[in-house]
C-alpha cells in the first residue's frame, strides 16, 4: 500500500492577509525545538500503518517551510526513509516562498533529495503581492524560479492567484503569459476566497474589500483553461495544471482518497482502515505540540472514524475534482454497491443540467461544471 507523508512547518515571516492556514509569525520555540518534535512524531506514529506499506511521497507544506535549513529537511528525510521505507523514487516536494531562497540554499536542499519545488509567487505584480500581504516581490519570484533551474530542479510548480481586489481579466491574462514564459512543470491557478477570521474577511464585513465580479472571475478561470491547454498544459483538476507526466502525486493522492499521514502542528491524517476509514488531526499550537511530543503522547487532537456513507460521499466529492473523475467500477468494488443505486434518484437534476456526465465508466463533472462545483459536491455532503 502507498503511503503519503506531510509534514507541517507553520511558522511565517509574514501572514497573508488571505490565509487561513495554521501558521504564525510568533514563532515559540527555535526551528531546531520543531524539528526534534517532527523527529520524534515520525517515529511515534511508524507503527500506525498496515505492514508492508511505503511512502511514495513526502510533502513539506506549511506556514513557510523554505525558512527550514536544509540539514534540517535532510533529517526529516532520513526519519522518512527510515520508518516509512520512503522509495527511492519518491516525489519530495517542498513549498517555497520566493523571498526566502538563494542558490545555494536551493543548491543545497537539492542534494538533500528535494526534486519537487512548489513556489508560492501568486501574482507577477508588485501591487497585487502587497495587497495580499506577501512578503516577497516578483522580482524575486523571477530570480527564485531560475536559480531553482540552475540548482538543477526540473519539476517545479507555481502557484498563482486570480479573481484580486481590483485585477481585470487583462491582468490576469498577462499573469497566465509571464507564468507560460518561465514554462514550469505544474500550474495551480486559485480562485481567491474569502476565509472566515482572516484581514480579508474583515475588510469585506466592512465594504473595503473590492473583488471582481462573479461573471468576470468565472471568465479568469475559463481563460486559464484555455490558455494554460495551449500552452501544452492538461488540467487533470478543478484548480491544477501539468505538463505530461508531471502530475502532482502527494495531492492527487488526496482526491483518491489514499492514506496519507501529517506530522506537525495542525497536520491531518487519513488511513484507510479500520472499517470505511479514520480521519485524525494534530493540535494546532506548536508549544501545545511540543508539550505533547516530549511527554511521550502522540499529539492527536480530534479523531473520527467514517461511516459507510461518510466513505461514499468523500469518494464522490474528492474524486469529482479530477478531470477524469470517479471510477464508477472502483466505487462498486470498494463500497459493494453501484453509485446509481445510492445516488442516481438525487442527482438525476445534476445530469439534466449537464453539470454531470458519464464517460467511459467514469463519473465526472462537465467543462462547464467546474466553474459551479460546489453546488455539484454539497449533494454528496
Amino acid at each position: 500500500m502507498a503511503l503519503s507523508l506531510y509534514i507541517h512547518y507553520p511558522f511565517c515571516l509574514r501572514k497573508c492577509f488571505y490565509c487561513a492556514f495554521n501558521s504564525r509569525t510568533d514563532a515559540s520555540c527555535t526551528s531546531d525545538e520543531y524539528v526534534a518534535g517532527l523527529l520524534r512524531e515520525l517515529e511515534m506514529r511508524s507503527g500506525m500503518p498496515e505492514k508492508g506499506s511505503f511512502a511514495g511521497t513526502l510533502y513539506f507544506g506549511g506556514g513557510t517551510p523554505s525558512l527550514l535549513e536544509s540539514c534540517q529537511v535532510e533529517k526529516i528525510i532520513d526519519a522518512a526513509a527510515k520508518h516509512y521505507a520512503l522509495s527511492a523514487d519518491a516525489e519530495i516536494t517542498l513549498e517555497c516562498n520566493p523571498g526566502t531562497i538563494t542558490f545555494e540554499k536551493l543548491t543545497a536542499l537539492r542534494a538533500t533529495g528535494v526534486n519537487r519545488l512548489s513556489l508560492g509567487v501568486q501574482s507577477f505584480e508588485d501591487d497585487f503581492l502587497q495587497k495580499l500581504g506577501r512578503a516577497h516581490t516578483a522580482g524575486q519570484s523571477l530570480a527564485a524560479f531560475r536559480a531553482a533551474r540552475e540548482a538543477g530542479f526540473d519539476n517545479i510548480g507555481i502557484d498563482l492567484i486570480h479573481s484580486l481586489p481590483g485585477q481585470t481579466l487583462v491582468q490576469w491574462q498577462s499573469e497566465l503569459s509571464r507564468a507560460c514564459e518561465l514554462s514550469p512543470e505544474h500550474l495551480s491557478v486559485y480562485g481567491l476566497t474569502v476565509e472566515e477570521g482572516t484581514p480579508f474577511a474583515l475588510l469585506e464585513e466592512e465594504g473595503k474589500l473590492l473583488l471582481p465580479e462573479e461573471e468576470e472571475s468565472a471568465s479568469m478561470y475559463e481563460k486559464s483553461s484555455e490558455m494554460l491547454g495551449a500552452s501544452g498544459y492538461e488540467q487533470y483538476e478543478i484548480a491544477n495544471f501539468a505538463r505530461p507526466g508531471f502530475r502532482s502525486r502527494h495531492n492527487s493522492g488526496y482526491w483518491q482518497r489514499r492514506p496519507y499521514l501529517g506530522f506537525g502542528a495542525g497536520a491531518h491524517s487519513y488511513l484507510q482502515l479500520p472499517a470505511s476509514g479514520i480521519r485524525f488531526s494534530n493540535t494546532e499550537r506548536a508549544e501545545d505540540y511540543l508539550q505533547l511530543i516530549s511527554s511521550g503522547c502522540l499529539p492527536t487532537s480530534e479523531s473520527r472514524n467514517l461511516s459507510r456513507d461518510e466513505a461514499m460521499a468523500e469518494c464522490l466529492f474528492l474524486g469529482l475534482r479530477l478531470t477524469e473523475g470517479v471510477s464508477l467500477d472502483h466505487f462498486y468494488k470498494e463500497f459493494s454497491v453501484s453509485f446509481q443505486e445510492v445516488f442516481g434518484t438525487a442527482c438525476a437534476d445534476l445530469f439534466a443540467a449537464g453539470l454531470l456526465e458519464i464517460r467511459n465508466g467514469y463519473l465526472r463533472l462537465t467543462e462547464k461544471a467546474r466553474i459551479l462545483s460546489n453546488q455539484v459536491f454539497v449533494r454528496f455532503l
